[in-house]
């Protein structure tokens, strides 16, 4: 179910990043279990700070972007999900991290899934690219849980990473 600007599932509730949730993205991109095979890797306290602006910026220019992740039943802060342009010109990316605890109880293919859907139905995005390290089989599971399917393989900084993607078909997602 979609709200305005939140996006609800059996078990997660997705709002935009706001400046409420910097000390939650600090601790989430300062962590390696969570952080460490996304682009850019971990961060600093200050690099979270400043892409919170960033990600907020995005949302004024796109009308969607990063989402915080939380457990409906408790509010709790459990990662992140949402879309962002990739600098390398691939496109519109599904990116998703969550904390190390929240790992393996299925929210990252659940949060993920919501986010494509989103971006399919309400963003009207044709195309939906996803990026994962070839050894970040966790990350893989969740795309092709989600339907995405393997484009193309590439080195980055050293990296064999694997894009997938999503296509809106005629008559939906292909």
């Amino acid at each position: 179910m979609f709200s305005a600007l939140e996006i609800h599932t059996g078990r997660l509730i997705l709002r935009p990043v706001a400046p409420g949730d910097l000390a939650d993205l600090q601790a989430l991109k300062a962590d390696p279990r969570a952080f460490a095979k996304l682009l850019g890797g971990v961060r600093t306290h200050r690099q979270s700070a400043i892409e919170l602006a960033e990600d907020m910026s995005f949302w004024a220019r796109q009308g969607f972007g990063i989402w915080t992740v939380r457990l409906t039943a408790t509010d709790g802060f459990i990662g992140i999900a949402g879309l962002m342009e990739r600098a390398d010109g691939r496109g519109m990316a599904l990116r998703f991290a969550l904390r190390a605890e929240a790992q393996g109880h299925g929210y990252g293919s659940e949060a993920a899934g919501a986010v494509l859907r989103f971006a399919h139905e309400r963003a009207g995005l044709a195309r939906v690219v996803a990026v994962a390290q070839e050894d970040n089989i966790g990350s893989r599971q969740v795309l092709g849980a989600i339907g995405m399917r393997l484009s193309d393989r590439f080195a980055q900084g050293g990296v064999w990473k694997l894009e997938y993607e999503s296509v809106m078909r005629p008559g939906g997602v292909g």
